[in-house]
Formats: C-alpha cells, structure tokens, sequence
C-alpha cells in the first residue's frame, strides 16, 4: 500500500512521462506534484517506488519512467476521465460492414494510433440468395445475411442452367429455408431432395456449401486501421524490432481476435497492459477496448492500440464514445 505522498509523486511521474516521453528526475517531480518536499526525500520516495516495481530507472539517464505495474496502478486508482469534451461525428447507419470500417478509421483518426475493430458475430444464416449466369456453367451466388452483409462467390457447375432454373432453385431457398442455419438448409435438403428436380437439387446444394464457407470466413474478422501512425510514435520510431512485433501482429489477426474476446465478456472499458500479461505480450504496446452491442446485445469489440505511454484518459473516452456510435448505427438500420 502507497501513503498519499507516494500516490501523489507516482501519479505526477507518469503524467510527465506520458506527456514528455522522458525519464522524470527529482526535480521535474517536485515542479510536477506541486508538493513542497526536498530532493532528497523525493529520491527517497522515488527508490521506494522502484523497490515496489513501480518505476524503473533506465541506465543511461537519471530518472524514472513508469513499469506496466506503475501504469496498472495509475489506471485502475489515480486516473480521472473528463465526460463529454470530446467531440465525434456520428456514424451513419449503414451496410455492418462500412460501419466497422468507418468506425476503425474514427479510432484511429481520433486516437492519432490504431483503431481495431471486431467484426460482429454471426450464426451462418441468410435472409435471400440469388443467383447470376456469368457464363456457361459459372454463376455468381449472392448471399444476404439478417443483418444485410452481401457474400458474392463464384461456382462453377456440371450443367449450363437455364435462367428460369436459377430462379427455380433462389426461389425455393428463399421461400423455405431462409432463417435457416446453413448446416440445417443442408440436413434439410438431404431428405427433401427427392422432391426437387436433380439438377435445381444440385444447384442448391451447391449454393449452400458456398454459403456456409462464405457466412463463416464472414466471422470474427478484425478491421484494423492507422498501422502506420506507430511509425510517427518516438516510443516505435527508433526501433525496428518493436515495430515489427508490432505490425506482426496487425497481420496475423489471432492473437489480435483472442484479446478483443476476451473485452468482449467485460462491460465497459477495459485497458490491457503490454507486458503485464500474455494477452498484450509487448512491453510497449496497450490496448484500450470495449464492447458494442446491436439491440442491447453484445456482438463485438474494438478498441485503440498504441504505445504504453499514452495518454489514457483521452483513449479511454475516444473508445467509450466509439463503442455507443457503433451500437447505435447497427441498432438504427435493423
């Protein structure tokens, strides 16, 4: 447990860090706390703070800078947000899809760091199918799912099919198994096959299998933007080996989806902390999250990545104020 002093010089140390992006001295915390203490008690304080893990003294300079157990601590106690001073513009109620990609975009702008969004969750069911001739035996298959994302995906089939079967067999999928699972049209259409003509039968089962692949690579994907303002970020400029890890994991996406899973089961803003755990295991990268729901459900996540040292209060406002933006533009449209 920390006395008020200590709270108070540990506070003041890691907004002059986060605002600087320099080791603090003695000196500069003394400006900085506003506390009427000589040097060498705040040393004494200081050492204190570094015993405990909190603070750490790099070797080539006098002061300290914060640990990630120093920011835990000023986040989860010491931090105060200011409601309502920042200014967002809305998010129009579109298509699910343009909505994730502007609101990854409004994070990342907002932020000056990396906006990421998860895209919402899905059971794989379609509202409509049609279907396209492009050219003998290859046809477009347009998927429509409840919430209004569009699959297109070519097939290629054994037999020409004629424009009144390709009606046929759209008409069929839409008027009985629209709802549906893809897994239940398929089951569906095992037993029900003999009352169909062979070849719309087959045409549908064909649909199907390309929709349910279609409707699962839609899931859990990850919008990401701003990458490249990391290169613009003194913490990342200077090192290419972060900076790698870094866009790494901006690419492979998995380790990405696990941790905005995992904001996903929290209400509210969560900050994860590089290095303090293996969900963010890069000691200079933390991650702002929160859930957004569609009709008071919860469906994704998203949230800012940046470096450790950011400015926390702003973050965690930019991402609150996202994560209503979104819920609203997705609970408008349906």
């Amino acid at each position: 447990m920390l006395d008020d002093r200590a709270k108070l010089l540990l506070k003041a140390l890691v907004e002059r860090y986060i605002a600087d992006g320099q080791p603090v001295g003695s000196r500069t915390l003394s400006k900085a706390s506003g506390l009427e203490l000589s040097p060498a008690t705040i040393r004494n304080v200081m050492a204190d703070l570094e015993d405990l893990g909190l603070i750490v003294s790099p070797h080539t300079s006098a002061g300290r800078v914060p640990t990630a157990r120093g920011y835990r601590l000023f986040v989860d106690t010491m931090l105060t947000v200011q409601r309502n001073q920042l200014v967002a513009p809305e998010l129009a109620p579109e298509q699910p899809q343009k909505v994730i990609a502007n609101a990854a975009q409004l994070l990342s702008n907002l932020s000056q760091f990396v906006g990421v969004v998860m895209a919402p969750r899905r059971t794989s069911v379609f509202r409509h199918i049609e279907f396209l001739r492009l050219s003998e035996r290859r046809l477009l298959v347009i998927i429509v799912s409840p919430e209004g994302d569009v699959q297109n995906r070519v097939i290629f089939t054994d037999v020409d099919y004629a424009p009144d079967q390709l009606v046929e067999a759209a008409n069929v999928l839409n008027a009985h198994y629209a709802g549906l699972a893809m897994e239940q049209v398929r089951e569906r259409l095992k037993t029900e096959v003999e009352r169909l003509r062979g070849e719309v039968a087959a045409l549908m089962q064909a649909a199907v299998s390309v929709g349910s692949e279609a409707l699962s690579q839609a899931q859990d994907e990850v919008v990401i933007s701003g990458e490249r303002n990391l290169l613009s970020v003194s913490d990342f400029a200077g090192d290419m080996h972060n900076l790698r890890r870094a866009f790494d994991l901006f690419e492979q996406k998995t380790q990405l989806l696990r941790l905005l899973d995992v904001s996903s089961q929290a209400e509210g803003v969560r900050i994860f902390i590089g290095g303090e755990s293996q969900v963010v295991p890069f000691e200079d990268l933390s991650v702002v999250s929160a859930p957004y729901e569609v009709d008071g459900q919860v469906v994704g996540t998203l949230g800012v990545i940046g470096p450790t040292r950011m400015p926390y209060d702003r973050m965690i406002e930019i991402v609150d104020i996202t994560s209503k933006l979104v819920t609203n533009a997705l609970s408008h449209r349906r």
